[in-house]
């Protein structure tokens, strides 16, 4: 991975959970997986990531509009996603993939950007846990706090406590920082944020490596790891991402 992109698929074999010791999860090989936000930059490469697991036999994509994938693996449901109780139903699987996150300039208002970031993905998963859904692993951000001053970290902190406190078997938040790789939107502050840190990321060492730009394949790669580790830890910082999606899968 060093000096490029992450392998796309075709280049990644991930078939298998990539954790090494006792702590994982022995996954039967039928698993369904289901993904929000599979327009953004971390679903677009989980989705990818998912259809190359062989641990993965469907991957159901919820989206207001068509991802036009053709692979037999994919399942899509073009629905209003924020009226949950209109789908609901059809939420249904072993492992619920959150990564919806919207701005302040596309949301129009702080409200807003709560309903989108927050109350929506508490809708989703509340119906996945009624529909039997077991894990749960959640794109929240560096920073997140639910007693910060500024509504972006304090809407994520608080969507973060509200999915931890959901009866899932096994529930993963990840907090990256600014995030690498090839978004469908133009996003300013973090355009001029990459040209900035692209250059100095020699000195995101040490305490800083928690601010260390971080590639959306990287944060899909430990996602699926993580969901596959059998531990109570829940939260899980940059810095440790690409360790894990890096990690050799257990022979």
């Amino acid at each position: 991975m060093p000096g490029g992109e992450p392998s796309a698929p075709g280049g990644v074999q991930c078939l298998e959970p990539r954790v090494k010791g006792n702590n994982l999860i022995s996954y039967m090989e039928n698993r369904t997986a289901i993904v929000f936000g599979a327009t953004g930059l971390v679903g677009t490469y989980l989705v990818e990531e998912l259809i190359i697991n062989m641990k993965y036999t469907a991957v159901k994509v919820f989206s207001r509009r068509s991802l036009n994938i053709e692979h037999i693996k994919v399942i899509e449901h073009v629905v209003d996603v924020e009226n949950v109780e209109s789908y609901g139903n059809l939420i249904k699987g072993d492992d619920l993939f959150i990564c919806l996150g919207t701005t302040i300039r596309k949301a129009g208002s702080v409200r807003r950007v709560e309903e989108l970031d927050r109350i929506m993905p508490l809708n989703i998963a509340s119906k996945a846990l009624l529909n039997g859904v077991k894990r749960i692993a959640v794109v929240s951000s560096l920073g997140a706090n639910s007693s910060s001053k500024s509504f972006y970290p304090r809407i994520k902190g608080l969507m973060e406590e509200d999915i931890l406190d959901l009866g899932f078997s096994r529930k993963v938040v990840v907090r990256p920082s600014m995030l690498l790789g090839k978004r469908n939107e133009f996003r300013l502050l973090e355009f001029l944020g990459k040209g900035v840190m692209k250059p100095f990321s020699f000195i995101f060492r040490g305490k800083l490596a928690i601010y260390k730009a971080v590639h959306g394949r990287v944060v899909a790669q430990a996602m699926i790891t993580l969901l596959g580790i059998d531990e109570n830890r829940t939260i899980y910082l940059s810095d440790e991402l690409p360790v894990l999606a890096a990690t050799p899968r257990e022979a």
